[in-house]
């Protein structure tokens, strides 16, 4: 049997990429069919409840007028082995006659774990697992997060002076990053299923937060990700661009629920209701809760949990310094997304995290640098968190 071969695994690799932003809560996997050396069909998982990766490279491969009796197929995903949008792809491999599956990551999916190579092996089908296994792994922290843990990867963004500022001291932050770096961000919203923001952000700049992604020719490619507004008290005005194209772009607004004032609570729940915008009811978080604030913030964590249910593997963070405090203290942080511009503030304006802050240098929230990027003159630098306490 032919020697394996790094190129054809980073091709499906290449190929798992295509599905990115379509397949939520499904992970990314691309698919890469070989018979005496050469490619005969290739594929990947193009969006959620379309074929997976290994039955479109089976469909391209007799599109193509190739019998793949025999051929050796690249995975970057242990193959399915259950019924779900689609039948399992190991019984697809059986019937085409693969006789090798080559394996990159192993699926956390209980539903699948060991279960999809077993069954491979059990029909005699030689199977190779963990081949550029940290590549293939690169693909899917999300979907690796979710399935185990049925909350979202979370991520904070934020741009910064090299100061470390993330407005003037007037308040002012457009443009602090590039253009370069703005295009970028479009890519994550296209990348996360979900963007959350506080109310805060909401009233000072009256964002739309969506994706506006486009191809070479202008053409709009991007998906917009779920809108998801943190909003105690029903603030959000009606007249603002998120609650007015909340028919457009599905619009979460996440509050506490009716205190005093329940009557205008419930006004206000069904005018934003009328508008597209789905209300739900979060409790509050226990820390911020004092007798004369007896409703006070959204607890995130109770949040995340019930975005899960939903289905929303991921929530892209773009609030302010508040709301990014209120996330790492709720521990609900994996990834960071820091862009570095190459101006100076100075003076006492905001940082990209606020909130009362540590006491101590131990306490500080940790992360680990992971990658290092440049967008003409901005940096940006992404961090990992190695430590949550699930």
């Amino acid at each position: 049997m032919e020697a394996l071969s790094e190129d054809f695994m980073r091709r499906a690799i290449a190929l798992a990429r295509g599905g990115e932003g379509k397949t939520n809560p499904n992970p990314l996997v691309g698919a890469v069919i070989v018979k005496d050396g050469r490619i005969i069909g290739e594929g990947f998982h193009h969006a959620y409840g379309e074929l997976h990766a290994e039955r479109d490279a089976l469909k391209n491969c007799y599109q193509n007028g190739e019998n793949p009796k025999g051929a050796t197929i690249y995975v970057t995903l242990e193959p399915c082995c259950h019924f779900g949008k689609q039948p399992p792809c190991t019984y697809a491999l059986v019937e085409a006659g693969i006789s090798r599956v080559v394996v990159g990551s192993r699926d956390p999916n209980p539903l699948v774990h060991g279960k999809g190579n077993a069954y491979l092996r059990e029909n005699g089908i030689q199977v190779e697992e963990d081949f550029l296994r940290s590549e293939c792994d690169e693909l899917n922290p999300i979907f690796f997060h979710y399935i185990t843990t049925k909350m979202p990867f979370v991520a904070l963004k934020y741009a910064m002076t090299a100061d470390g500022k993330i407005a003037t001291k007037s308040g002012k932050s457009q443009w602090i990053s590039n253009e370069k770096s703005r295009e970028f961000v479009h890519v994550l919203r296209n990348r996360y299923a979900g963007i959350l923001a506080g109310i805060g952000t909401v009233k000072a700049d009256d964002p739309m937060l969506n994706c506006r992604l486009t191809n070479e020719n202008g053409e709009q490619i991007g998906k917009n990700p779920v809108r998801i507004i943190c909003d105690s008290h029903l603030q959000i005005p009606l007249a603002s661009k998120i609650v007015q194209s909340a028919k457009e772009i599905p619009t979460i607004v996440a509050c506490v629920g009716a205190g005093q004032g329940e009557q205008s609570f419930s006004e206000k729940k069904l005018a934003l209701e009328n508008a597209g915008v789905e209300v739900i009811e979060v409790p509050s978080e226990k820390a911020t809760v004092t007798e004369q604030n007896p409703k006070s913030s959204v607890d995130l964590r109770e949040l995340m949990k019930i975005l899960g249910e939903k289905k929303i593997d991921s929530v892209l963070v773009e609030g302010g310094a508040s709301i990014n405090y209120s996330a790492l203290r709720s521990d609900i942080v994996n990834k960071i997304y820091s862009f570095v511009s190459p101006k100076i503030f100075g003076g006492q304006a905001k940082s990209p995290v606020g909130g009362a802050g540590v006491n101590l240098v131990e306490e500080a929230f940790e992360f680990m640098l992971e990658k290092i990027s440049q967008f003409g003159d901005d940096v940006l630098l992404e961090y990992k968190n190695l430590c949550l306490k699930r």
